[in-house]
């Protein structure tokens, strides 16, 4: 099984779209950022089990589709993935700029 960690990058995103949807509804929040949360369970044991983000082209890089939010993961080693954005459908993942920093690093 491998362990899924959450980066802070990507627990602050969870709590930006918590904010602003808590801004007409707490519960409808709550349970969106549970939910978005909780999604990337199935990655324990099927750690493939996202697409290839085609931004990239690098097996590594992959995302869950969740609602209308892209969950960007990384996976590390056979133990070990980092969740590394969780970015809203609607606005093109080059918008986030740090995501891209971070891989045009490697």
């Amino acid at each position: 099984m491998a362990e899924v960690n959450w980066t802070a990058d990507a627990l602050r995103d969870l709590d930006e779209i918590g904010s602003f949807i808590a801004l007409d509804s707490i519960r409808f929040a709550e349970i969106t950022v549970h939910e978005l949360f909780m999604s990337t369970e199935i990655l324990e044991t099927f750690p493939l089990s996202g697409r290839m983000v085609p931004e990239f082209k690098n097996e590594t890089i992959r995302e869950i589709i969740k609602g209308n939010f892209r969950i960007v993961y990384k996976i590390v080693n056979k133990i070990k993935l980092d969740v590394i954005t969780v970015h809203y459908c609607k606005r093109l993942l080059s918008s986030n700029q740090n995501l891209f920093d971070l891989f045009n690093d490697e």
